[in-house]
């Protein structure tokens, strides 16, 4: 078998396969235990086949406000775009942590960044733009590539609401790390939006909760 069938059947593996296991054996609420074998395993086929990426991996030189500024406007719109779903689609739950668990939210702005936020952000960017280049092309192929394997990744939530979102947020952060190759703005930027999402009462859709 050679380099790009052995690359293909390793895209299909990490990205099709795993998710399908997860969503038919109902295995959602391991999600983090498989992210973070996910991120292990990516991280030393990068760390074998891309060593001399790995100087290059954070480009935290990216994170400026020019970088930042465009960044945190379109956060600020689609904020209130997911306050105002919420409102309409699941009042019930708007505010939902910030009104019963707001120490859970404390909680969450030191651990998702770095166990959430991150994992993915190597994953579904710096690895897989890397990784399957050779497939895609263009960095237009890439962005959307990323993002369809990004949402079908949360399809195993079994709703609506988290594959859609997830599409669009991957659509988001593939743009920006298309552009600024930076893991550490890419991080930060999912951190945002992530803190929002629970913050809004949006995160029972993205995590075992959303299952019973």
């Amino acid at each position: 078998m050679n380099r790009q069938a052995l690359l293909a059947l390793e895209f299909l593996l990490l990205c099709i396969v795993l998710p399908t296991v997860i969503i038919i054996f109902k295995l959602a609420p391991y999600m983090l235990l498989f992210l973070w074998a996910a991120w292990a395993v990516c991280w030393s086929i990068y760390r074998h086949y891309h060593f001399a990426e790995l100087q290059a991996l954070w480009k935290w030189k990216a994170v400026t406000w020019e970088n930042m500024k465009p960044i945190v406007i379109r956060w600020l719109v689609c904020s209130l775009l997911m306050l105002a779903f919420t409102y309409y689609y699941d009042p019930e739950r708007l505010f939902y942590i910030v009104k019963e668990k707001p120490q859970l939210l404390l909680f969450l702005l030191f651990f998702y960044p770095i166990f959430s936020a991150l994992p993915q952000e190597f994953i579904f960017c710096t690895f897989f733009f890397q990784r399957y280049k050779p497939f895609f092309k263009s960095r237009k192929a890439r962005v959307w590539a990323s993002a369809i394997v990004f949402a079908y990744a949360h399809v195993l939530f079994i709703n609506p609401v988290a594959p859609v979102l997830s599409f669009i947020a991957g659509l988001i952060f593939a743009s920006t790390f298309a552009k600024t190759k930076s893991l550490a703005l890419v991080t930060i930027e999912h951190s945002m939006y992530g803190l929002v999402l629970f913050a809004v009462g949006l995160g029972w859709y993205f995590w075992g909760g959303a299952l019973i």
